[in-house]
C-alpha cells in the first residue's frame, strides 16, 4: 500500500523533517494502515469486486511479465481494449503493480502481482 501511495509517503516524511515532528508520517502510516486492513479484511469480497477481466488477467499473471506477454497469454489482439480493459483496472484495484512505476511508458515495463493481488489469485485457485 506505502508503494501505491509513494508521493504521499515522501510528501509525510519531508513535512516530519522539515517541522522536526513526527505526526505527519504517523498520520500517513495509520492512515495506510486502515486502508490496507479495510482492503485485506476479506480478499474474497474484494475478489468479488475486481471484473470479470482483471480476474482472467490474475489467473495468467507470474512473476514479472510485458503487457505484450500478458496480452498474448489472454489471446488478446487489441493493445488499447487491453490497456483500458485489464492492465488500468488491475492497477487501480491496487492487484498488479509495474516494476518501473515512476516510467510508465518504458519499453522495459513490466508487471507483477502486489500481495493483494497474490492473496485473491489464490483464493480463487484454492
Amino acid at each position: 500500500m506505502i508503494h501505491a501511495h509513494q508521493q504521499e509517503y515522501y510528501v509525510a516524511i519531508n513535512a516530519s523533517t522539515n517541522r522536526a515532528d513526527c505526526a505527519p508520517f504517523i498520520e500517513f502510516i495509520l492512515q495506510t494502515i486502515l486502508e490496507t486492513l479495510e482492503i485485506s479484511q476479506d480478499t474474497t469480497e474484494v475478489g468479488a469486486e475486481v471484473a470479470t477481466e482483471v480476474k482472467r488477467l490474475l489467473a495468467f499473471c507470474q512473476g514479472e511479465q510485458s503487457k505484450v506477454e500478458l496480452r498474448q497469454l489472454l489471446g488478446l489482439k487489441n493493445d488499447e481494449h487491453f490497456r483500458k480493459a485489464y492492465i488500468k483496472p488491475a492497477l487501480e484495484f491496487g492487484v498488479l503493480e509495474m516494476t518501473i512505476p515512476n516510467k510508465p511508458n518504458s519499453r522495459l515495463q513490466k508487471y507483477r502481482l502486489t500481495p493483494l493481488g497474490c492473496r485473491i489469485k489464490e483464493n480463487r485457485a484454492g
